[in-house]
């Protein structure tokens, strides 16, 4: 149950960042997503159940307060929080670049998959330039923001607390 509300705490934070911060550390109007970071810090510590259940959860957070179509982001954050989560297994043996590529792509991928939803749902945007102009640009905005975040959120977020360095972690 401690697990439980560990994640909880964590997704709320990562939303209130979102809606108060994130707004205003945005070089190029490029904006980063601090519930996909939680979510893959989240998938990678605990794995894939609990890696989709938050990615579901961080996601209907961010479509209720944003202006876009309710349940597109959770559909993304579900799925990016499985996939990273089947990392689980091997993350730890791999060091610190594994993480960083990992959000690089799920960034990328999250917000190209974001993209065909509003593409589907017929929402007026324009898909190349925003791949171009938003996708990538946050991919890797969230991949140097996962490299400074990823080893203090994955030892908030570790349900064994007797790691004493960061080198098992990054």
């Amino acid at each position: 149950m401690n697990r439980f509300w560990t994640a909880a705490g964590a997704i709320a934070a990562s939303i209130v960042l979102q809606v108060v911060v994130a707004p205003h550390i945005a070089p190029f109007g490029v904006v980063p997503s601090f519930p996909l970071l939680v979510v893959i810090t989240l998938a990678f510590v605990q794995g894939p159940g609990p890696g989709a259940s938050a990615g579901f959860a961080a996601g209907l957070a961010v479509d209720l307060l944003g202006s876009g179509p309710v349940g597109a982001w959770a559909l993304v954050l579900t799925v990016v929080g499985y996939l990273a989560g089947m990392l689980e297994a091997n993350l730890f043996a791999e060091g610190w670049l594994l993480p960083v590529t990992v959000a690089f792509i799920a960034g990328v991928a999250a917000e190209f998959s974001y993209l065909v939803v509003l593409a589907v749902l017929g929402v007026g945007v324009s898909f190349w330039k925003a791949v171009a102009g938003v996708a990538i640009p946050c991919g890797v905005y969230n991949s140097v923001l996962a490299l400074l975040l990823y080893p203090w959120l994955a030892r908030f977020l570790r349900t064994d607390r007797s790691v004493k360095s960061f080198r098992r972690l990054a």
